[in-house]
């Protein structure tokens, strides 16, 4: 939403703020950004929550690339557990050709409902009266309050990925999974894979601790092995 003050992180990284921070650690240069969080669920049936809300004090457009030039306020809904899946296939039979990546995004249609509920409770935050004086109008790609089939066209134009990719190198029990629960590759020795690729599924959470998490786990695994 555009901010009618200049109060958000537009133009924070100007010489002032920066001094302002390395001389006396404050200023906007303080902000992690993602000021506030909120894990919701959607529906009051589901067991655990199913949305993320981000807040920000700025404009995040073109996945951050693109710098603001102009204040404004962004509640970013993310979908915690998609139920589409995508898929990696070779290249072509030489082996150092490309994989043909497909992530498969909003191919199932609940991802779409989730996601739209969770846009629509973040117009519902953003409806408030204590953030009346900080929001005046849409901006960038999104365009305001809309009906369902306009939002459903929003989101499957400009919806963006987290960068939490997860279960390319899938662990399991089974024949068909890349890694055994050992973390080990199937059909390869000496090899094994310890990131979030491994993860059947993705946590309802960031994958950055369930990753530390399973890089501790591999060390376990890997000393068991070589008994030590």
């Amino acid at each position: 939403m555009r901010c009618p003050r200049p109060v958000t992180l537009t133009g924070a990284d100007s010489l002032a703020n920066v001094g302002r921070f390395l001389l006396a650690g404050r200023g906007p240069l303080t902000s992690n950004v993602g000021e506030a969080v909120a894990f919701i669920r959607t529906r009051p049936e589901l067991a655990a929550p199913d949305i993320e809300l981000i807040y920000a004090p700025v404009p995040f457009v073109n996945h951050g690339l693109t710098p603001p030039v102009e204040h404004g306020i962004t509640i970013g809904v993310v979908l915690l557990q998609p139920a589409s899946e995508g898929s990696i296939t070779p290249g072509g039979a030489d082996a150092s050709a490309r994989p043909l990546i497909d992530p498969g995004y909003l191919t199932r249609d609940e991802d779409l409902r989730t996601l739209m509920a969770g846009v629509r409770r973040a117009e519902e935050l953003l409806a408030a009266k204590s953030l009346a004086p900080y929001t005046d109008g849409p901006l960038g790609p999104y365009p305001g309050a809309v009906g369902d089939e306009e939002l459903a066209q929003v989101i499957r134009a400009g919806a963006e990925t987290l960068y939490h990719p997860v279960g390319t190198c899938r662990m399991g029990a089974d024949e068909g999974s890349v890694t055994d629960p050992r973390l080990r590759v199937r059909g390869v020795e000496a090899l094994r894979v310890v990131d979030a690729s491994v993860m059947p599924r993705i946590t309802r959470g960031h994958t950055h601790a369930p990753t530390v998490a399973l890089a501790e786990k591999a060390a376990e695994l890997i000393r068991e092995d070589a008994g030590a």
